[in-house]
């Protein structure tokens, strides 16, 4: 559902709390004192069959008694009756509801289930069970039984555990940090955290986003809200269980490798949020983003009057991947001018002991002025030649001054050691976040600094895919078809022809049943001089190693039949129950300054399929050096997958080793995501060892699980198991325009960008102002990036594409609501192509979209005078009326 009926939750005009007793632990009655010491304007009713009344609120004994319906239920009953009170709730046409209450179990025939069905019937919006509920400063309310109401603020906080939710409340009413709400989650069977992403995404009295995560149910819904919302606002998140170890081990190198937690780290890295690790460190961060969001950069400048502890903060700096800012010449000269001559002449800036509010003041002012620097940390040490407090009003003085005359105010920073309150308070009142220590102070600063390298990353255009990468999927399907039933691995020749097919390098294979079959196989290597390896081949043996089931290096036949034999005896030996197929012949590849890699695909249960890469051999486990990346990926995204690495500094030239080819690794990477994508039985992949070195990557050892499809997918949107829906491919149409042009009608990508600025020289400013509804003078980077880099779980926009030439010709697109059954058009199409029936065209596939999507109703907005799109809005179907609030506008709607 979304942000469906969200705002009542959070602004409703009347709360019935359901429940409660005089006991001075009961929810119930805390979360009704609440209402009444927030200051709620609403009316407050009770229901409660077994008291009259509880803290001065008269009870009626059902909800049916209610003489109207209030907006919001608060729900703090035993867990039998949560269902009938939900239902009585629903059908009193309450929109939303808490429930307080825990035990109401989990999935089929239990109490959480029957609750949410008598609530989504009517819906009616729930949040929780097992919760400690919502309190919204701003809106005066305090559904909850936390024990402080924190101010009015700009932080949305969303927990799914009430203890730390109410950790948090208690710590920002000693600390002055305010809220625009607070949602606890406890077990979100209805609203989550995709929902409540969406709606404070939007939120204008939201400037971040604070989230305590213990585990994720819908990894594709998260991750569209999560990376909709980071585009817009810094979301920081703290996730509990980072060391928990896996149930079962892992089939694969890859598998082993793909932890959940890494696997949570590398979808909060897509989707933009900042992790923290732990509560000191939300609160730092909630600190800084309490005040503070720009940066142009990551060069910070240190004001201190101690040179020790400024040593320490650019220790801090360095070990966080900061960067300590220069000092310009031109500013150098000033300070110079300004500073006794013991000054440090250096960043940091050390001014003296007895520096006092005047040099403070001077100094801060020509670092704000130095382009050198992006933001500038002060700090003061107390002692008894100047005055602290004085000090810090200097700085406060000077940085409110900074404010007013540029835009956006390079940020600043405070640590005032030794300072029990006045200080602090002076800064949080002048929005100037103050901390504790200089480490504090540093970890702030490389929050705005990780906030806005996200922003980028997520904005970033992508670089082209070569153009001769065209995998032959027919030739993978065929190989997929013809596995039989029950087997779950491919056999090596398999495996040859699906990596073949997506032209992944891989040494070729021949299945030999027995030994001499195994020379036969060889005989055409050796006659060239080739060695060979041999490897036992049985669908139950994972780890060939672990059963001496490989031999490397054999240079002739006798040497090739022994090895064969001792293969097929050793594996009966070890493993009696296994299938034994034969052993596998390969050519023994021989590449001496090659770097050893793993490049795999792992099956997560919550995210999907995950691609790993790292440093690969025998030992992959125990060097443990990867990192992850959720699927699909492009070039640029791979790159930062292999800089993750510790092996990735291996791969650049050292001694006499020429550098290895990353642009084939990172080619690697993407074709094995692609082939993901596209086969999702295809469940684990492992290439290990990849050898990779001057002249490419080839996979010498690899592994395939194949799992029959899910018939139901998990959301209506695609791919059933990509928690980022991939490319889908199937769109895409060949078309003929009029006069004969061929065009390729495809879904749009982010590397699209490069084709607008073409294609806008060729539509007329009056046709912009009739698509935009106001002239638009430019185009920057980020305006088209809002056009080519969509979540296709969320929009979809089709491109037109002149077959010769790859000229952009046109485009159209569909944005779907939150609960996607409604979606918002938009089409344009070059000026000098009218009359040619491409916008026709294009309108025809976003409908037949629209349709396959469960979509019901398209709609958009047309101005009165464009009688072209409106013409063809009516031939399409659509119905046209004028809107009701602005009558130079009409309102187009279809039903799918």
């Amino acid at each position: 559902m979304s942000t469906y009926r969200l705002e009542t939750l959070f602004a409703p005009r009347s709360v019935a709390v359901v429940g409660a007793s005089p006991r001075i632990t009961s929810p119930g009655r805390a979360v009704l004192l609440n209402l009444q010491r927030s200051g709620f304007a609403g009316p407050v009713s009770l229901v409660n069959p077994h008291y009259p009344a509880i803290e001065g609120v008269a009870a009626v004994k059902s909800y049916a008694a209610l003489a109207q319906a209030p907006d919001l239920a608060v729900i703090a009953v035993p867990p039998p009756a949560v269902p009938a009170v939900v239902a009585e709730a629903a059908a009193k046409g309450t929109p939303a509801g808490i429930i307080i209450t825990a035990g109401l179990g989990h999935g089929p025939g239990s109490l959480a289930e029957e609750s949410e069905q008598a609530a989504r019937a009517a819906g009616m919006r729930l949040v929780g069970p097992n919760c400690l509920g919502v309190l919204v400063p701003q809106a005066k309310l305090n559904a909850s039984f936390a024990a402080a109401m924190p101010r009015a603020g700009d932080l949305a906080l969303i927990s799914q555990s009430g203890a730390i939710a109410a950790g948090l409340v208690a710590w920002a009413a000693t600390h002055d940090v305010g809220f625009s709400a607070i949602v606890s989650l406890g077990d979100g069977f209805d609203v989550d955290f995709a929902d409540l992403l969406d709606h404070f995404a939007l939120d204008r009295r939201t400037r971040a986003i604070l989230l305590y995560i213990e585990s994720i149910k819908d990894a594709r819904k998260f991750m569209s809200a999560a990376r909709a919302a980071a585009r817009g606002k810094p979301v920081l998140v703290i996730k509990s269980g980072r060391h928990a170890q896996g149930a079962k081990a892992a089939a694969t190198h890859t598998g082993a490798l793909a932890g959940s937690d890494a696997v949570y780290d590398a979808a909060f890295r897509r989707a933009g949020l900042l992790r923290v690790l732990d509560l000191d460190e939300l609160f730092a961060a909630a600190e800084t983003l309490g005040h503070l969001t720009e940066l142009s950069g990551k060069r910070l400048a240190i004001l201190t009057n101690g040179g020790g502890v400024g040593v320490l903060a650019v220790d801090r700096l360095a070990d966080l991947g900061g960067e300590l800012a220069d000092i310009s010449p031109a500013a150098l000269q000033k300070l110079d001018a300004a500073l006794p001559p013991i000054w440090s002449r250096a960043d940091p800036v050390d001014i003296a002991g007895d520096a006092d509010a005047a040099r403070y003041a001077a100094a801060l002012e020509l670092l704000l002025a130095d382009e050198a620097n992006d933001a500038i940390l002060v700090m003061n040490v107390p002692t008894a030649l100047a005055a602290p407090r004085d000090a810090a009003n200097a700085v406060i003085g000077v940085a409110q001054k900074h404010r007013g005359e540029r835009f956006p105010p390079k940020p600043v920073l405070a640590v005032w050691l030794g300072d029990s309150g006045p200080a602090e308070a002076a800064f949080d009142a002048a929005h100037i976040p103050s901390y504790a220590t200089e480490s504090d102070a540093v970890g702030g600063f490389m929050h705005l600094v990780r906030y806005r390298q996200s922003r980028e990353l997520l904005m970033a255009t992508p670089p082209n895919l070569p153009q001769d990468f065209a995998p032959d999927a027919a030739a993978v399907r065929r190989v997929l078809d013809g596995v039989g039933e029950g087997r779950t691995w491919l056999d090596p020749i398999e495996l040859a022809r699906v990596l073949s097919a997506y032209q992944i390098p891989i040494a070729p294979a021949v299945l030999a049943r027995h030994a001499d079959a195994a020379v036969a196989a060889a005989k055409p290597y050796l006659d060239t001089g080739t060695p060979v390896v041999l490897k036992i081949q049985s669908p139950d043996i994972v780890h060939k190693s672990e059963v001496g089931g490989v031999r490397l290096d054999l240079g002739n036949e006798r040497a090739v039949r022994e090895a064969a034999s001792d293969i097929l005896r050793r594996a009966r030996e070890a493993k009696p129950e296994a299938r034994i197929d034969g052993v596998t012949v390969f050519p023994m590849i021989v590449r001496p300054k090659a770097r050893e890699l793993i490049v795999g695909i792992a099956d997560d249960p919550t995210f999907g399929p995950v691609v790993v890469f790292g440093q690969g051999g025998t030992a992959v486990e125990v060097v443990a050096d990867k990192a992850l990346e959720l699927p699909p990926l492009d070039l640029a995204l791979a790159r930062r997958l292999i800089a993750r690495t510790r092996v990735s500094r291996i791969l650049k030239a050292y001694r006499n080793v020429p550098a290895a080819d990353e642009r084939a690794i990172e080619l690697l990477l993407v074709k094995l995501a692609q082939l993901a994508a596209d086969f999702p039985e295809i469940r684990e992949i492992d290439l290990n060892p990849v050898l990779a070195d001057e002249g490419g990557v080839i996979a010498v050892d690899a592994r395939i699980s194949i799992a029959p499809l899910d018939q139901k997918p998990r959301h209506p949107c695609g791919h059933p198991r990509f928690a980022i829906r991939p490319y889908p491919k199937e769109w895409e149409r060949r078309i003929a325009l009029a006069d004969g042009t061929a065009v390729l009608v495809r879904p749009i990508r982010p590397e699209d960008e490069a084709l607008y600025p073409q294609f806008l020289r060729h539509v007329t400013a009056e046709d912009l102002r009739l698509r935009f509804f106001a002239p638009i003078k430019e185009f920057s980077h980020a305006f088209i990036a809002r056009f080519t880099q969509i979540d296709y779980a969320r929009a979809m926009a089709f491109i037109a594409v002149a077959e010769a030439g790859g000229a952009m010709l046109g485009v159209v697109r569909l944005h779907a609501n939150s609960t996607y059954d409604k979606g918002e058009y938009a089409v344009l199409v070059r000026s000098d192509l009218r009359g040619h029936g491409l916008g026709w065209r294009l309108m025809q596939l976003l409908i037949e979209y629209a349709r396959a999507e469960g979509i019901h109703a398209i709609e958009g907005q047309v101005l009165g005078e464009n009688t072209t799109m409106l013409a063809m809005c009516r031939q399409l179907g659509f119905a046209v009326v004028p809107d009701a609030a602005d009558p130079a506008i009409c309102v187009v709607k279809l039903a799918v």
